[in-house]
């Protein structure tokens, strides 16, 4: 292995250890909702309340006993009661979703590192993917909603009008609807996590603006690789997090957080799109006309802060060419990365402007978070 591919490697680690982890589980943390089994239960046991037939008998449960967290969700038997499921446990499912991830940031690296710039996504299909995860996420927070209404009630092994407990229903292993559970969902996990890398955060493009100068298919793999390694701890956390909580009485209180990540992320996507109605800035107060220097040209300084950028509305001279010049303050997060005109920048970095008839010229960060304005008159 060379210096340079150690290099690149190392520093995709850092950049996703150091600014990638809040960054991107902000982003793409929701996909995470995606693991969680949801509550199935048998048509038997819904005529009455508490799960009870109409025909006035009690559901029976298996001598399994209740549902466990351990067991990675429910599932309806044939007699109403509550069998664990062969979901993959929490760790084998947050494993197979880093592997999934891990492998498309390989994936994409190596195109990146081939075709260049070519393959990377535009601000308008990143904003329509956008759009279609937090959609995506919004079904997760629905479904732990769901689940948290419709989980299995408590423990009654025997109940008063039937003692007996059910037998397992297959003495020799799971039934086939079992067993196919777990493959499926193992599948769901790996392709959950090898999305993400079709939802970029700002650090996700900052990285990708380095595989595509690397030049070659390993230097793009390595670097998209070690972004992937350093926020895989994160992404880790958070998904066994979820695991446990789910499984408990706060699965409903999970499930609002991720219908708000969905209803999030699908926002900034509009917002990245530009296909959210804006004021353009009118409605605040009216900063000063920029003035024109000695050789014709207005210039602009805006910074990109981690909390936006200053300023947020300018006033410019309309008919006058203009050189709008981004500055870094710190670490900025995903407004590093800022897309003016359709166009995607890593900042420091400066735009040359045609003179323009008046109105206003968007700008927004790389995940639709952040916009700004320039008003020109």
């Amino acid at each position: 292995m060379s210096a340079e591919v150690i290099t690149l490697f190392t520093g995709g680690l850092a950049a996703g250890a150091v600014a990638g982890t809040a960054s991107c589980t902000a982003a793409q943390g929701g996909l995470l909702a995606g693991l969680v089994p949801g509550a199935r239960q048998s048509g038997r046991g819904r005529g009455a309340p508490g799960g009870t037939p109409r025909g006035g008998t009690a559901p029976r449960r298996t001598s399994g006993g209740p549902c466990s967290p351990g067991s990675g969700g429910v599932s309806g038997a044939a007699d109403g009661g509550c069998h664990p499921s062969r979901e993959p446990s929490g760790p084998k499912a947050v494993t197979l979703f880093l592997a999934g991830r891990l492998a498309s940031h390989v994936a994409a690296g190596v195109l990146l590192g081939l075709l260049g710039s070519a393959v990377r996504l535009g601000p308008p299909v990143r904003a329509a993917l956008l759009v279609a995860a937090g959609i995506a996420v919004t079904g997760f927070g629905l479904r732990l909603l769901v689940r948290g209404s419709a989980s299995c009630p408590p423990d009654a092994s025997a109940s008063p009008a039937d003692p007996t407990p059910v037998p397992p229903p297959a003495p020799g292993g799971p039934a086939p609807s079992a067993r196919r559970a777990e493959p499926r969902s193992a599948r769901r996990a790996v392709l959950l996590g090898a999305a993400t890398v079709l939802v970029p955060c700002g650090v996700t493009l900052s990285t990708e603006a380095v595989a595509v100068s690397s030049g070659s298919a390993v230097g793009g793999a390595a670097v998209m690789a070690g972004f992937a390694a350093g926020t895989a701890p994160a992404f880790a956390l958070l998904g066994l997090v979820l695991r446990r909580v789910t499984a408990t009485r706060l699965a409903a209180l999970a499930g609002v957080a991720a219908l708000a990540a969905g209803l999030w992320t699908a926002g900034s996507g509009l917002r990245l799109g530009g296909w959210l109605p804006s004021s353009g800035g009118a409605a605040a107060a009216v900063p000063p006309v920029r003035p024109v220097d000695a050789d014709g040209v207005q210039r602009i300084d805006v910074w990109a802060t981690d909390r936006g950028y200053r300023p947020g509305i300018v006033t410019a001279r309309a008919g006058v060419p203009t050189e709008v010049s981004f500055h870094l303050a710190g670490a900025p997060g995903c407004t590093g990365t800022v897309t003016v005109d359709g166009r995607d920048l890593r900042l420091p970095a400066a735009v040359r402007l045609a003179p323009r008839r008046p109105g206003s010229l968007r700008y927004v960060c790389s995940m639709g978070m952040y916009v700004g304005f320039i008003t020109f008159r």
